[in-house]
């Protein structure tokens, strides 16, 4: 049977370039790939204010639609799990915002994270079903807890859209002045991200670092931001937005992240699609998804990180292998398994919803 979900994103023009926007973006270009109709906005008209227009001359607030799926926690999300409430429509909440990851992001961030989590158990559990894209964010959720059906599934990784990657290789590395073995990170510069341990390991080795992602340096900055930005060590590069992100992937020749917390880490899929070679924090997430030696390293230390990058600097034939490994893991995580996953949850919880039962918790993804 048909069904038509919305697949919201509020602030999703603000957000286009987080780890938010990415995934929800993949969710959508992996329903394209079934026979789930999509809509992107609850409001009749598109918009809030074409909605509350419409309400004013007689009509309806909220489009029409069998499943709302909310990717944010905000007051758009908030209005949408309320309308779903009052209109018995099935709820699927996606949990890209914990407290744990909120936490060394922007200014205050760790001392707001305690508040944000006594909202996030209270928000999350409206859902009929709270998805989440790993077995670690699963157990956080679970430890609140969340009073709603939780089950892991992968962000997935959009291989299609990093075709071409290396043909930008020359280009890249002559904009930003990189040469030899580029030792490189994909994403926004938050110190949750590992941003001190990534340019300490620099100034202990000879290699160019690049960190290719925006970097704020305003107010809401942190202050570990504002330092290693305004006064990077000389081999370290940070680009700000790039047009293009297969364009990092082509540049640099070992992904270093020593994030110190992640529900999943799109940007790592996005390095092993490419076939470069992983050095992971050994945190819990990257437990369920990556093997130490096979198709990554993992360090704990600035010096386990220094010994790793060093090694893969002076071993090829170590790259390549953990590279082609690598690109069998993210194979693994493909959006054609993610848009069937996604629409069998749809339907899962549609039919839940019609016969008056809870969602059973299921396996996980």
């Amino acid at each position: 049977m048909a069904l038509r979900a919305l697949n919201y994103l509020e602030l999703e023009a603000r957000l286009s370039r987080s780890g938010i926007g990415t995934a929800t973006d993949q969710q959508r270009a992996a329903l394209e790939r079934t026979d789930v109709e999509v809509v992107t906005s609850p409001w009749r008209g598109g918009d809030p204010v074409a909605g509350v227009r419409s309400l004013a001359t007689g009509g309806e607030l909220f489009r029409e639609y069998d499943l709302a799926h909310c990717n944010l926690v905000g007051p758009g999300s908030l209005a949408v799990a309320r309308h779903a409430e009052r209109n018995d429509i099935p709820l699927v909440l996606h949990t890209h915002v914990t407290r744990e990851d909120f936490a060394e992001s922007f200014r205050g961030s760790t001392t707001v994270a305690p508040a944000l989590g006594r909202y996030l158990k209270w928000f999350y559990s409206q859902a009929d079903l709270v998805l989440c894209p790993s077995t670690y964010t699963k157990r956080v959720l679970d430890s609140y807890p969340v009073d709603a059906p939780v089950r892991p599934i992968t962000n997935g990784v959009d291989v299609d859209a990093l075709a071409g990657f290396e043909d930008l290789r020359e280009a890249y590395r002559d904009r930003y002045d990189l040469s030899g073995t580029v030792v490189f990170l994909v994403g926004n510069v938050f110190e949750r991200k590992g941003l001190s341990t990534f340019c300490r390991v620099a100034e202990a080795t000879p290699y160019d670092f690049a960190w290719f992602g925006p970097y704020d340096t305003g107010p809401h900055a942190s202050k570990a931001v504002r330092r290693w930005t305004a006064n990077p060590p000389a081999n370290v590069t940070f680009t700000g937005w790039i047009d293009d992100i297969r364009g990092a992937y082509g540049a640099g020749d070992i992904y270093l992240f020593p994030t110190k917390n992640e529900n999943q880490g799109i940007a790592v899929l996005e390095a092993m699609a490419c076939g470069k070679a992983v050095i992971l924090r050994d945190i819990p997430v990257f437990e369920e998804f990556y093997t130490h030696g096979f198709d990554c390293l993992k360090c704990e230390t600035d010096a386990g990180f220094r010994e790793a990058v060093e090694r893969l600097a002076n071993d090829d034939d170590l790259r390549a292998r953990l590279g082609a490994n690598a690109r069998e893991t993210a194979a693994e995580h493909s959006l054609d398994r993610v848009g069937d996953a996604l629409a069998d949850v749809y339907r899962e919880v549609r039919d839940a919803k019609r016969a008056g039962r809870p969602v059973e918790v299921g396996s996980e993804e």
